[in-house]
């Protein structure tokens, strides 16, 4: 990892607020978007950036800010990379959020995040706190080539009890989607029970599918010769270079999808959930243990 002085940390957009903390990362996710070749990175992917004077930065933004919010952040490097057990940097913003009355919303695929929950508690009671979790593959044996540098499935769903145990609210990530390797009734059908008896509130999904851009695409390429021979060039077959890849069993994993969310009562639109990932009202109601 490098370190550097960061110009500004807090973004805002279509109503939200995000930051990113750090500038790739050590997961070695086989599908992840972050690396494409868009984000215009001048250093290795996993020579992960460290923006040392967030802190700093945050603190001063969120004292000129009028209005509270939520702050995102894990959108484009996850805040619980290994690095964090050293930095600290995801919890001293944590901290800042706290001591400013401001809600969170943490994307994290580690179980590293149960590290702060005594502090995610504080700043769910005081204001919001609300952690995403992301969860593609039930199949560890899977799991453990796609999504290598993270726990498995099975621990992430710990977490997921962990936070409810606290009333922390939480949201799942079920993407992406990978045609011809978790994009079967089983893997979606177990993910989503296990959300549901989690407590989840929203799951998220953008239509049982994968995306591949310049960068990304020769990443998951080259896994997929190492793990999987034959598969690149079956996908490249169906897909050539499109840009969205959906499993060709897309229509019926949407369909028990929105059907299981629906009888679990858990959000199923990428809407839904992310209008319950922005709100803070002025009076956040507790959730109770018994609410589900």
């Amino acid at each position: 990892m490098h370190f550097v002085e960061a110009k500004g940390i807090l973004h805002e957009s279509g109503g939200r607020c995000g930051m990113n903390l750090y500038r790739g990362c050590t997961h070695g996710c086989i599908y992840c978007d972050s690396r494409s070749r868009c984000y215009q990175f001048t250093h290795p992917f996993e020579d992960v950036e460290v923006k040392r004077n967030a802190p700093e930065l945050l603190e001063k933004a969120l004292r000129s800010k009028r209005r509270r919010c939520m702050i995102g952040t894990g959108a484009m490097s996850d805040p619980y990379m290994p690095c964090e057990e050293e930095l600290r940097l995801t919890r001293r913003c944590l901290e800042i959020i706290r001591d400013h009355g401001f809600g969170a919303a943490i994307q994290t695929k580690s179980d590293r995040v149960l590290r702060d929950i005594d502090l995610l508690d504080e700043i769910n009671r005081s204001a919001k706190c609300v952690v995403q979790l992301t969860l593609t593959t039930w199949d560890e044996d899977l799991c453990r080539i796609v999504e290598p540098g993270v726990c498995g499935t099975r621990r992430r769903v710990e977490v997921l009890h962990a936070l409810r145990e606290r009333g922390i609210p939480t949201v799942v990530w079920l993407t992406p989607i990978l045609p011809f390797l978790n994009d079967t009734e089983e893997n979606v059908s177990a993910i989503l029970d296990a959300c549901a008896d989690a407590g989840v509130r929203g799951v998220i999904d953008f239509g049982m599918g994968l995306t591949l851009r310049e960068g990304d695409r020769e990443y998951y390429y080259a896994a997929l010769d190492r793990h999987f021979p034959g598969l690149k060039e079956r996908t490249i077959r169906r897909y050539g270079t499109a840009y969205e890849l959906p499993s060709p069993r897309a229509k019926e994993l949407t369909a028990l999808f929105h059907r299981k969310c629906e009888e679990s009562g858990m959000l199923s639109s990428p809407e839904a959930c992310f209008r319950y990932l922005n709100e803070l009202p002025e009076k956040y109601p507790q959730i109770s243990l018994f609410s589900y």
